[in-house]
């Protein structure tokens, strides 16, 4: 036996027990009380929450957009994912006119093959369908398991946009494939009208990005989407969804029976719109923005109530030089915010102060991903699972800073958050990779996730 924790308490998505997860192989192979083994490794977790490792649906790494690259690179953003309990990324490299999806994951795969610190995996951003041949390659794209893909809604100018034909056409193949298409959804016409007004009128705080893209921007962008899948009956994921109207829209669609998935962020659970009333105001800027004080309620009704599945946290870091850009005129900064290292650790947060419970934080930012995106070894600490497992201090205080944090960046939306309870280690499959403030693995040890196709 290569790995045995005794005593914990494990948590998954419907319960919680007091047991010993015994591993070898880089699978669990039994859990109960007492087993009778002994181990190379033995672990005492007496007092502590053993965890399925976190599985973070929505990262940018090494991403290039507002002319530069998103500050983590595959090594960097994947070593701080394993020291907040991450054990698996999904990135969504962008496909570009002439480019095919399978050529695009290859290139990453070759980079993520050498530095990847956790398991990987793809959802391709289509942008270009190249004449019906993205539509074609999207069976043997699945059949290799890549089996979700992206949609803009938004970015119209980048090239990047997709139009109702094109989301209709890709929701309607990806359910004959047994794949899955996420949106971003907002809407690019009203951005770009109200972008042009408040430059007009000499409106550049970072304040304006957040008012050139309100809540009802991003609500009639996710009620089309809505309306879409729904009339053609196809699933859909929403991704990094931030306001009530559109929350709302969704969880309606729900409750009548069709396949609506919706995914929010920690960021907006957290931060309102007033963050760009502040000095640094333009640290904070991404797209959605954090809305006002009702819409961040509504996330957490929806999140307690169940009807948001899963959180993620759509990580892509800039430079504070690069987010200065942008000082005297929010249309330069470069839209993201870190928050691969923070997401288990804030959920894990809000569960040990009673917000929700362990088991609803195991779910969804564990159990539900697995599920969703077809990782079957993944999402659970069961016996035939992948022993991706975080060890958890509820005892722990801890306070984020860029200092303490395992990427390339050099400031962070989190900066000073005091949490109570913090990952102390992190095994991906049974390799201890993080211990206590440490990054102790090897990069290179992180495989491509395959993925089932969904039935």
């Amino acid at each position: 036996m290569e790995l045995l924790i005794k005593g914990g308490t494990v948590v998954t998505a419907t319960e919680s027990f007091v047991s010993d997860v015994a591993v070898d192989g880089g699978k669990i192979v039994a859990i109960g009380k007492n087993l009778p083994f002994s181990a190379d490794q033995v672990v005492d977790a007496t007092g502590r929450l053993v965890l399925p490792g976190a599985l973070d649906a929505h990262t940018h790494m090494a991403m290039p957009f507002g002319g530069t690259v998103s500050a983590d690179s595959y090594l960097s953003g994947t070593r701080a994912a394993v020291c907040g309990g991450v054990t698996t990324i999904f990135d969504y490299p962008v496909q570009h006119k002439g480019e095919t999806i399978l050529g695009l994951v290859n290139s990453k795969k070759e980079i993520l093959e050498k530095d990847a610190c956790c398991d990987y995996a793809f959802h391709c951003c289509i942008t270009d369908l190249n004449d019906g041949e993205i539509l074609d390659e999207m069976e043997q794209a699945v059949s290799e398991g890549i089996t979700s893909f992206k949609c803009f809604l938004v970015y119209k100018k980048e090239g990047m946009m997709v139009d109702d034909g094109m989301l209709a056409r890709l929701l309607l193949r990806a359910k004959e494939l047994g794949a899955m298409i996420n949106v971003h959804a907002e809407n690019p016409d009203l951005i770009d009208l109200r972008t042009e007004q408040y430059l007009k009128e000499g409106k550049t705080s970072a304040w304006y990005h957040y008012m050139s893209r309100p809540e009802f921007v991003e609500a009639e962008a996710d009620k089309r989407v809505v309306h879409w899948a729904s009339h053609l009956d196809t699933p859909v994921y929403l991704v990094h969804m931030a306001d009530k109207e559109g929350l709302e829209a969704c969880i309606k669609a729900k409750e009548e029976g069709h396949e609506v998935l919706i995914e929010t962020c920690p960021q907006y659970l957290e931060f309102t719109c007033d963050v760009y009333k502040r000095e640094d105001g333009r640290n904070f800027v991404c797209s959605p923005p954090m809305k006002g004080q009702e819409s961040q309620d509504a996330l957490w009704t929806a999140l307690k109530a169940g009807f948001i599945d899963t959180v993620a946290t759509d990580h892509c870091p800039f430079q504070s030089y690069e987010k200065d850009w942008g000082k005297d005129d929010f249309t330069k900064i470069p839209n993201g915010c870190a928050g691969v290292e923070n997401l288990y650790p804030y959920m894990l947060d809000a569960a040990n102060t009673g917000k929700l419970s362990f088991e609803r934080v195991v779910e969804v930012c564990s159990t539900n991903v697995a599920k969703i995106f077809g990782c079957e070894n993944k999402g659970a600490i069961a016996v035939g699972k992948d022993a991706d497992i975080v060890i958890y201090d509820k005892d722990k205080d801890f306070t984020i800073s860029v200092d303490n944090m395992h990427s390339d960046y050099d400031h962070t939306i989190w900066e000073g958050k005091k949490l109570h309870g913090y990952p102390v280690q992190t095994y991906l499959r049974g390799k201890l990779v993080y211990d206590n403030g440490d990054y102790v693995g090897t990069p290179g040890m992180g495989n491509f996730v395959k993925r089932a196709k969904r039935a």
